[in-house]
């Protein structure tokens, strides 16, 4: 019924998964990865599982994102010259 709509986020999908696996910058590959949890989100409302949607968009997008934030936040960075 909603097809393009599905074409639409599914190609979305693919693009953020493919930014996010060539982004060299960490915090930049988790607000992907954040975006592309958030997509399937979209993608689980749109047919119609609406209850695994909204867990999807809290932990996927959500919570996970949040810890990965932080985390890179907590790590120092070295270099082996």
């Amino acid at each position: 019924m909603y097809w393009e709509i599905e074409i639409a986020l599914f190609v979305f999908l693919i693009i953020t998964a493919i930014l996010s696996l060539y982004i060299k910058d960490l915090l930049t590959a988790v607000v992907t990865l954040s975006a592309f949890s958030f997509i399937s989100a979209l993608i689980y409302i749109v047919m119609g599982a609406i209850d695994v949607g909204f867990t999807e968009a809290v932990v996927g997008a959500g919570v996970t994102g949040i810890f990965f934030i932080v985390l890179i936040f907590q790590t120092s960075r070295r270099s082996n010259d």
